[in-house]
């Protein structure tokens, strides 16, 4: 064998040898990097326990940023943080009106297939609730397709679920809604769908993990 055939075979195998390297090294970065949840999509549901002609659709682009928002008695923020949009349309047969809402995410967390999450309310087009400023929640299952019927299915923190009846009272008021509380999703989908891409919550940053 030439000297120059000697130096081409050990040139492929030193190139070789690099590729197997950077493969190796690309995926264990892709395994050390964090993975975060997410819930997206657009759908109509209907509900199990009304029959009327109403339009009802939750769209959601919501993303976890885990420890991004420190609070007073948390300044590391929390597991749960996320950031995003939702959007809730409404067209009322009754009234013959369609009204948005839109919200700006505040939590997220999921488990496979299912996640709730919750939104404080920073626009309501003329027509809607007086919701500017109020949080309210949303629970979703990703149920995935079959023949292009959607299995996915929505909860949401009004309408009859969430409130604080008393004995003797003459209304009953709804409650507040805290970070990331919703029902479980009770409304089917009906057109669109979601993707949850769930994401366990991740632990503290290290350097505000106690010293041992």
């Amino acid at each position: 064998m030439t000297a120059t055939v000697l130096r081409i075979t050990a040139a492929l195998a030193t190139l070789a040898t690099a590729a197997a390297l950077t493969s190796v090294s690309a995926a264990s970065a892709r395994e050390d990097r964090p993975q975060y949840a997410s819930v997206t999509g657009s759908a109509r549901f209907t509900l199990p326990y009304v029959k009327d002609n109403d339009i009802r659709t939750f769209t959601f682009d919501a993303h976890a940023v885990p420890y991004s928002e420190p609070l007073p008695d948390v300044p590391t923020g929390l597991p749960t943080d996320a950031r995003g949009t939702v959007k809730v349309s409404h067209y009322s047969a009754e009234r013959d009106i369609t009204y948005t809402e839109e919200g700006k995410v505040d939590c997220l967390v999921t488990s496979p297939h299912t996640a709730t999450l919750t939104a404080v309310i920073t626009k309501v087009s003329p027509g809607g609730p007086p919701d500017v400023g109020k949080r309210i929640g949303f629970s979703v299952y990703d149920g995935g397709s079959d023949a292009g019927h959607s299995k996915d299915r929505v909860g949401f923190s009004w309408n009859g679920v969430n409130l604080l009846p008393g004995k003797g009272a003459k209304s009953t008021p709804e409650a507040e809604v805290g970070t990331c509380m919703a029902p479980a999703p009770y409304a089917p989908v009906a057109k669109g769908g979601y993707t949850v891409h769930h994401a366990d919550l991740l632990p503290p940053p290290a350097a505000a993990q106690p010293a041992r």
